[in-house]
């Protein structure tokens, strides 16, 4: 392990990650995986509890991935999309626009691909509808939407994007329906509701010169798990509507189940204009995200003018191995009936998790889907790293959020899993000095 770990500070620029601190906190020296758990090169387990940034869906290793994925590299590992096609990328595709409403799937490699596709789309769009004025964002408070500069511009963590800011476009964003804000005795919908009036008031007077809004349906990830009230989707879709502005929901990381339906948005009743899926997309094993719009977006495009086609374009788009992956996925979901089988693991992992949500450090536990959160708020500077590192020695991988301690597990775990999980959050907790 050691070796490796020299290794690994010599030659590897790690993400999201002050590498000095690597000098203190090594990283995880992992040798396999098995189900929902990571195993390092002494042979160490450690419980993947938050699915390897959220990607992960069937559990590492998962034997009917692995076969459809060894099946494609006996055919085609990949060709470029530009002037040809192929089985997997094309039925992907089909099948994505069935489960979404939504057609002509464009492919990029990551999420914050995706979030620039849709948003140069949007823009484009508006352009080749004779309306090039149109060409302003709109995001939440507290968004995160990725870190390539298109994808940052309507981020609003202060951490990822005040460094970068003379890069940026400028973007507006409106309050937050993050539940916890609400005023005391105010629900969580009528917050909802008061914070997409905040959204009508700004379209009302800037509908003119904005594209589009874009949303991280129900829970905001990188805000701390910020969970909300559906009605500002159902809300703001009306909105979007009525002031002719697109609604981009970005689902890279609630889709797929994560919170209790295929797609977040379903729970508001809503179809987006474009929808962005990414991680989960493959169940953790390839990068892959796509994004998809409406026949009318698409048609904006469809003409004789190059200059009008959507030319944006990655080198492994739609790459065969991916797709694959991905229609394994869904082929998982729809024999194992995936959804209403994690609605009876999630009653009963939450029934497990009650003592941490009883437990007096911690602050608005709360629960959506196969998501689990709540806030420490007598946490100190460091706080993540320390409940890190105290729950690598229970045994498990949690990497908190600022003063946010999260799980988000794989859909294969264990009622045991959960209840060890529990156990050691529990011991992190009761130690004051993390």
């Amino acid at each position: 392990m050691d070796e490796l770990l020299n290794r690994t500070r010599a030659a590897v620029w790690h993400p999201c990650t002050q590498m000095k601190q690597l000098e203190a906190a090594p990283p995880l020296a992992i040798a396999r995986g098995e189900g929902a758990w990571l195993i390092d090169t002494d042979g160490r387990r450690y419980l993947d509890a938050i699915s390897s940034w959220w990607v992960n869906l069937f559990g590492h290793c998962n034997p009917r991935i692995n076969t459809a994925i060894i099946d494609q590299l006996g055919k085609i590992e990949h060709v470029m999309l530009a002037g040809a096609t192929h089985e997997p990328v094309v039925e992907l595709s089909e099948r994505l626009a069935k489960l979404t409403g939504l057609g002509h799937a464009f492919y990029g490699s990551d999420g914050a691909s995706a979030t620039e596709i849709a948003l140069k789309m949007s823009a484009h769009y508006w352009r080749n509808s004779g309306q090039p004025e149109k060409n302003g964002f709109v995001s939440l408070q507290n968004a995160y939407h990725g870190e390539t500069v298109g994808a940052l511009a309507v981020t609003d963590i202060p951490l990822f994007k005040t460094t970068y800011a003379p890069l940026l476009r400028h973007s507006v964003q409106v309050p937050t329906p993050d539940a916890r804000l609400a005023e005391p005795g105010e629900s969580a919908e009528a917050y909802a509701l008061r914070c997409a009036a905040a959204l009508e008031a700004y379209l009302a007077e800037h509908a003119a010169t904005t594209a589009a809004f874009i949303v991280e349906p129900l829970v905001q990830g990188a805000a701390g798990m910020a969970m909300y009230h559906p009605a500002y989707l159902t809300r703001a879709r009306e909105v979007c509507d009525h002031y002719q502005v697109h609604l981009i929901a970005d689902e890279i990381a609630v889709g797929f189940g994560r919170t209790g339906t295929l797609f977040a948005s379903e729970q508001a009743g809503i179809k987006p204009d474009f929808i962005c899926l990414s991680k989960g997309i493959t169940g953790g094993y390839l990068p892959l995200s796509a994004v998809l719009t409406t026949d009318a977006v698409y048609a904006a495009f469809y003409g004789d003018a190059t200059a009008r086609g959507f030319l944006h374009s990655h080198s492994y788009t739609g790459n065969p191995l991916a797709c694959r992956a991905a229609l394994a996925v869904l082929d998982i979901f729809e024999h194992d009936n995936v959804i209403a089988a994690n609605r009876v693991r999630a009653a009963e992992f939450t029934h497990l998790l009650s003592e941490v949500a009883a437990h007096p450090r911690g602050h608005h536990f709360r629960h959506l889907g196969m998501i689990w959160a709540f806030d420490v708020a007598d946490a100190r500077p460091g706080f993540a790293t320390r409940f890190h590192r105290a729950a690598l020695a229970q045994g498990v991988f949690l990497r908190p959020v600022g003063h946010t301690v999260y799980a988000m597990p794989p859909y294969v775990t264990s009622a045991d899993e959960i209840r060890g999980l529990a156990d050691a959050v529990l011991t992190c907790l009761d130690n004051p000095e993390i």
